[in-house]
């Protein structure tokens, strides 16, 4: 009998040593005339206990983690090939664990079990069932459930994706575009990758749909060039899609056309913002565009455009599988559904959460991520990404609702959660949010361009002592100045965290010793 064996391939594992371990299951299981079938899958998103080995038995699969190519012999030794708990990395039961039981997984829902260039292990589990149900409505049905499940942009502005749709159907154009911002380059956000890493073919479904919603057969993955694994397997997959007819000039039978390939970017975190992002992928140089037009009404090559975030597409499978209503039935307010967290910094187990809005932070980060790894005091936390504000502890049981997060001047974007503890000196991170806007700005507009340089001179003379009253007060009035006068959220949302830590944790501001 031959003895399945799961090693994840996704970027984490791979830097943790995953190969190395697959390759000394396979050794060791033929030194022993032992017949197993290793196969590569996508991380669960329990980055802490990567490589996480699972093994395929009769009451289910059994995990043992984190497992490093030192450890097979004595796997083996323990009889782990048939679920014996007795070796110490012994986990148990991976559909039982108190960490993904919790979750509300749509999104990642098959994250972690299959192949992820596997098209009849995606079959198996829904896939492309979405897709059927689109070629048997009109284009407006599509969008009308996209509507109903109330959908938001997951890549920050959280703009009701429904409407976005409507807006390229409504708008004429010899041809439109659908294009996915997978630029992705938040501090610590690392969702969209695992998708692409774990689950390609959920997003070629979302942006096939969403082609056939509006009238698009042409779709471009805008990929950050840092993510070489999740390239490969994209690539892949959109190559086995095209070989199986989802993808091509006749999907399924439905003589209806869809073509999607792969750019890579800049290398630029500006080219996260829509419209930078669609000059880049135009050849030019990525600056940001003045808005109105609206991407949607002159877009890619000026013509009408859906530009929506990896996991804005991702959710779209799920919604015209179950049905709008059914994604709505999850979330709270005006945020429905569900937003897979990222786990991050100095956090004892970091990685992937996915609930339903509504959750407090402090509920996520005590139940999910046990605390800092530090195990000191928790200080302050960043949510959104470098342009997110630090959250002090008595925010830190606000629901996760874009709303919610609103009111305290925080944002919610991306989902990426950073923890510090209380060694963290919040002045030294209130200049590098200038530093990194100034860094990272494309410099079309003054505000972001000079408004962040002149905001590390301003905190550095804060610090060193020098006028600091006056120069708090001028940081001020810079803050106010980019905020409102900046061209793109940039330079707009920069003030953010130096605000937070001006407000929050002055003492850090002040001058050092």
């Amino acid at each position: 009998m031959t003895q399945r064996i799961y090693v994840p391939c996704d970027t984490t594992a791979l830097s943790l040593g995953a190969n190395d371990v697959a390759a000394a299951i396979e050794i060791e299981a033929a030194s022993r005339g032992l017949s197993v079938e290793i196969i590569r899958n996508g991380t669960r998103g329990m980055l802490w206990l990567e490589p996480l080995v699972e093994i395929e038995t009769d009451t289910g699969r059994i995990a043992y983690g984190p497992v490093s190519s030192s450890d097979v012999a004595s796997l083996f030794e323990s009889n782990f090939t048939t679920g014996q708990p007795q070796h110490n990395l012994y986990i148990g039961r991976v559909d039982e664990l108190p960490f993904l039981t919790k979750q509300q997984r749509l999104t990642f829902a098959r994250a972690g079990i299959t192949d992820p260039v596997s098209i009849d292990d995606y079959c198996s589990l829904d896939g492309f069932n979405g897709l059927k149900n689109a070629l048997a409505l009109d284009q407006q049905a599509i969008i009308d459930q996209v509507k109903t499940s109330g959908l938001r942009g997951r890549g920050g502005a959280a703009f009701p994706t429904g409407i976005k749709w409507q807006t390229v159907l409504d708008a004429p154009g010899q041809q439109k575009y659908i294009v996915c911002n997978a630029d992705e380059g938040d501090s610590g956000t690392f969702a969209d990758r695992l998708v692409m890493e774990c689950d390609p073919y959920m997003l070629i479904e979302g942006m096939t749909i969403a082609g056939l919603a509006v009238g698009a057969t042409q779709g471009y993955i805008y990929l950050r060039s840092e993510y070489p694994v999740a390239h490969k397997l994209m690539n892949e997959a959109i190559k086995r899609a095209y070989q199986a007819a989802y993808l091509g000039n006749d999907i399924l039978g439905s003589g209806r056309q869809f073509d999607l390939e792969v750019r890579l970017g800049a290398g630029a975190y500006i080219c996260g913002e829509e419209t930078s992002l669609l000059e880049s992928l135009e050849g030019k140089r990525g600056l940001v565009r003045a808005k109105p037009p609206l991407p949607a009404i002159i877009g890619l090559f000026g013509q009408p455009t859906v530009v929506n975030n990896v996991l804005s597409l991702a959710a779209i499978p799920y919604i015209l599988d179950k049905g709008g209503q059914a994604y709505a039935d999850y979330g709270m307010g005006r945020s429905r559904g569900t937003l897979p967290l990222q786990l991050a910094g100095n956090v004892k187990q970091g990685g992937l959460v996915e609930l339903a809005f509504g959750v407090t932070l402090r509920e996520l980060m005590d139940d999910f991520g046990g605390g800092t790894l530090t195990e000191r005091p928790l200080k302050a936390v960043q949510v959104g990404g470098p342009l997110g504000a630090y959250l002090p502890e008595h925010q830190w049981d606000t629901p996760l609702d874009y709303e919610e997060f609103a009111q305290v001047g925080a944002v919610l974007g991306h989902g990426g959660v950073v923890m510090f503890d209380d060694t963290v000196d919040m002045g030294e991170q209130a200049r590098f949010s200038m530093e990194f806007c100034a860094v990272e700005s494309c410099g079309k507009c003054t505000p972001c361009r000079i408004g962040s340089t002149r905001g590390v001179e301003v905190i550095d003379r804060i610090r060193a002592g020098e006028n600091p009253d006056a120069n708090l007060e001028l940081l001020s009035d810079l803050c106010d100045t980019m905020l409102d006068g900046s061209l793109c959220a940039m330079g707009g949302m920069t003030p953010y965290p130096v605000k937070s830590v001006m407000h929050y944790f002055p003492d850090d501001l002040s001058p050092r010793d």
